[in-house]
């Protein structure tokens, strides 16, 4: 990781062209005396600066000193510098690596495309988990990553339904979910899903293994399609109010999404007679109470039922 970090400072040097030691450590999270560390070694390794003693002194490139950045377009640089996923980075051990292409990237633009990168920047900002949601523990993802990207087998101890097991895995794949973190790999021949925050302890190893011929991506969009239909088994008629047809997709996701596509225009009341595939009647009607008085369920009764049941034990609660 040092390495990626003095390739940062080196850029982040050409880019200020002057800066001083505490902007330095504060710009690459890290403190003043291992910034001192770093500045000696980028010495030794022969590259052209000189410092400055004194309160408004620094560290300065020698001017003439320039790098190129080859093979990216004007709109794949701005694009890259304006991406932004710092936490999930910082999560895998990659967080220095994404400062080092930064500051490069910053270093290289001419000025009518840095300011459009830091526009962009500061215009679209990516924040994956959702709101009121406590964000999964990660302490074992970095080595987790590392074993993914070295190939080699780790041992993991893994919590499920109030016990756990041990396991040896062939890490295959990372998947970032909505703020949650999956582990995907290969367990006596067969490829599974482990959550990571529910990973108790990791031991890394010095076996390699090989790799299969293995689509990560479209290994997970079916898996994940897969998984959402086995929980999807109770097709649920509704009406919906014009409000509750607004809010039905905030409420169920890429489920309303299809329903709604499948439905016909509303009737004279203007409300919509809508089908839904939702799980067992219980967390069906649980599903659905966030619409409230937006939404009438038809059938089946049992999800009718259980719907009713909620909504009295909440009026008796409020007598």
């Amino acid at each position: 990781m040092r390495a990626e970090r003095l390739v940062a400072l080196l850029f982040t040097l050409y880019s200020k062209r002057s800066a001083t030691i505490a902007e330095l450590a504060k710009a690459l999270d890290v403190s003043e005396r291992t910034m001192h560390r770093d500045i000696a070694a980028l010495r030794d390794a022969g590259v052209p600066l000189w410092t400055e003693p004194g309160r408004h002194g620094g560290v300065r490139l020698v001017d003439g000193w320039r790098t190129h950045l080859d093979g990216l377009t004007s709109r794949e640089a701005v694009a890259m510098f304006a991406m932004g996923v710092p936490q999930a980075l910082a999560e895998l051990g990659l967080g220095t690596a994404m400062s080092a292409a930064h500051a490069k990237l910053f270093a290289t633009l001419p000025p009518a495309l840095r300011d459009q990168a830091q526009g962009m920047a500061q215009r679209f900002h990516l924040d994956a988990p959702g709101w009121f949601r406590q964000v999964d523990a990660t302490e074992h993802l970095a080595a987790i990553a590392r074993a993914v990207w070295e190939q080699r087998r780790i041992e993991i101890t893994y919590g499920r339904e109030a016990k756990t097991v041990r396991r040896i895995l062939q890490p295959l794949g990372l998947v970032l979910k909505a703020g949650v973190w999956y582990l995907i790999a290969q367990v006596d021949g067969d490829v599974r899903t482990y959550r990571v925050a529910r990973i108790d302890a990791v031991d890394e190893t010095d076996q390699q293994f090989e790799r299969p011929d293995f689509d990560l991506v479209a290994w997970w969009e079916q898996s994940s399609a897969e998984f959402e239909q086995s929980l999807r088994t109770v097709p649920v008629r509704i009406r919906l109010s014009p409000a509750g047809v607004r809010a039905l997709p905030a409420v169920l996701d890429i489920a309303a999404v299809r329903a709604l596509e499948q439905a016909g225009p509303p009737g004279d009341d203007g409300w919509t007679d809508v089908t839904v595939e939702l799980e067992e009647p219980h967390i069906a009607a649980a599903q659905l109470i966030p619409l409230g008085a937006e939404v009438e369920i038809v059938a089946p009764d049992a999800v009718k039922a259980a719907f009713v049941s909620i909504v009295q034990r909440m009026a008796d609660r409020h007598r």
